[in-house]
């Protein structure tokens, strides 16, 4: 009998043997599967440096491994502050953007924890907005953050519905250690889409400057062309006439060539003014250049004693002949500042019927050069004056805007059609087509001009550090470059009113000036 009793305790110790063995063998074999997974991660993804076909690999990896329904991967967003995934498994590619501080992935992305929950729904910080878009019900959740290798968070791996049940600690462990590993493939990636992306933005600049550099040659050919065709004719006409012995009458002659040349030498003179101050804008930046690549060498390694003495003669020779700080200026009043320039346009502009407004803050300045101020006001009101129909109206508007100070001007005159938006700050690009352009006198509707005034404008705001700006809606009667305006409102076949045209279309320039102190006395510099 007790033979028989020893002998059953002895099978149920082997049986119970025999059964942790299995589930010490079960379990090891779960961790050598994630090992290896570890390893077929590296495989799948190491040859990809397509951003979101690796962040789709890794995303069903990690499903697979943990065995969980679905699996979203969120990265953060340092422009806009955001986590992004375009890698939601059951999303359908589409893209979900929260704010880093919102929902579970947002708490584990600011505060580093791991977040393991056996029921998301009763969690308050769970957000239910896409169960309900998707008809998909959460129910475990885990969810950790994503470092890179200087321990910065890159965003968070969130793992939903495991199929056994709750998400364990060593489920984890596991996914800290996949996401890890992951986070190194996803830096590579991420470096590459920059690369490639901005490799794209220097082909479309260089598109862009080709497109300009036609437009630009094509636009000075024309303005060239006919000042020098008439000074051609009248020295023949001259010549013709000395050749007769006629009497001297050339006064007119003189009178058409002078104009003519004055129109080349004023474009000659523009033209140099702005690869002046081009020259100067690199003045300015150079020295701060130099100091910027000196500090980084030295944060980098140590620099030799040969290097750090040539780099002193190169930067005596710099700073000898190159300024590092553009000339100080005073504070200047840019409300009545403006009210003297626009009296002066309309002098110039006497000949229009053109209203003209004026209004906004009167207590603010700004720290640039008063001619430079001057230039810029007068170039916008010359060209919101030319694109403007006779019973029109240009608003000047000066107002603060966080810490800055903006100068407005605003035509409701004939707008910019989108194609040629992009181009207006890009040289001598002229909005219209060359054989529909008309060299009129200044200030006359659609005369034209140089189409200088906003190149140089642009090159003044990378020298004094102001923003120049536009927003334009082409004359909805006149969609393209070749529909004609009549040059006043009431010779328009389109409008019965004058609120009709002044709704129809225009331009507003911005320029973002940084706000200077309030000048005392109320003089203008």
């Amino acid at each position: 009998m007790a033979n028989s009793i020893d002998r059953r305790k002895e099978d149920r110790r082997k049986f119970s043997n025999r059964r942790e063995d299995s589930i010490r063998e079960k379990a090891q074999n779960e961790r050598i599967r994630k090992l290896h997974s570890l390893l077929e991660l590296g495989e799948l993804i190491g040859l990809e440096l397509q951003l979101d076909e690796m962040l789709l690999k890794i995303a069903q990896k990690a499903c697979d491994v943990i065995q969980s329904d679905r699996c979203s991967l969120f990265l953060h967003d340092p422009n806009t502050n955001e986590l992004w995934s375009k890698v939601a498994l059951g999303m359908s590619g589409q893209v979900i953007r929260i704010p880093c501080n919102v929902g579970l992935a947002g708490f584990c992305f600011q505060s580093g924890d791991t977040i393991n929950l056996q029921d998301a729904y009763a969690d308050p910080r769970f957000s239910k907005t896409v169960d309900e878009q998707t008809g998909y019900r959460t129910r475990s959740l885990l969810c950790v953050p994503i470092y890179n290798r200087d321990r910065l968070r890159l965003g968070v791996i969130q793992l939903l519905t495991k199929k056994d049940g709750a998400f364990l600690k060593e489920d984890e462990t596991f996914l800290k250690m996949f996401a890890n590993h992951a986070s190194v493939f996803i830096e590579i990636a991420q470096l590459q889409k920059a690369r490639i992306d901005a490799l794209e933005q220097s082909r479309k600049e260089l598109e862009l400057l080709n497109k300009v550099k036609s437009k630009a040659l094509d636009h000075l050919s024309h303005e060239l062309r006919t000042p020098l065709a008439v000074i051609r004719g009248n020295i023949h006409l001259l010549k013709r006439k000395m050749s007769m012995a006629a009497p001297a009458d050339g006064g007119k002659s003189f009178e058409s060539l002078e104009k003519n040349l004055d129109r080349i030498l004023d474009i000659q003179q523009e033209t140099d003014n702005i690869i002046r101050s081009y020259q100067d804008s690199e003045a300015i930046f150079l020295p701060r250049e130099l100091d910027r690549i000196w500090e980084r060498m030295t944060i980098a390694a140590d620099v030799p004693p040969v290097i750090k003495a040539q780099w002193s003669v190169i930067e005596e020779w710099i700073i000898r002949d190159f300024p590092r700080q553009s000339p100080s200026v005073k504070p200047l009043l840019l409300y009545p500042f403006a009210e003297k320039i626009l009296g002066k346009i309309r002098q110039k502009a006497a000949r229009r019927n053109v209203h003209f407004q004026l209004q906004g803050s009167k207590d603010c300045s700004v720290l640039i050069g008063s001619r430079i101020v001057e230039d810029i006001l007068e170039g916008l009101l010359k060209n919101a004056v030319e694109n403007t129909p006779d019973e029109g109206m240009i608003r000047i508007i000066v107002e603060p805007k966080e810490q800055r100070l903006l100068l407005k001007v605003q035509d409701f005159g004939i707008g910019i059609t989108p194609e040629n938006q992009q181009y207006i700050f890009d040289g001598l690009f002229h909005t219209q087509e060359t054989e529909l352009y008309t060299s009129k006198k200044p200030y006359d509707f659609n005369a034209g001009g140089k189409a200088l005034d906003l190149l140089r404008m642009k090159v003044y705001g990378q020298r004094f550090c102001f923003d120049l700006s536009m927003e334009s809606c082409r004359c909805s009667y006149l969609p393209t470059d070749r529909d004609l305006c009549p040059g006043s409102i009431s010779a328009c076949s389109h409008c019965q009113r004058t609120e009709d045209c002044l709704s129809s279309g225009g331009s507003t320039f911005c320029v973002s000036f940084p706000m200077g102190e309030p000048k005392q006395g109320g003089a203008i510099a």
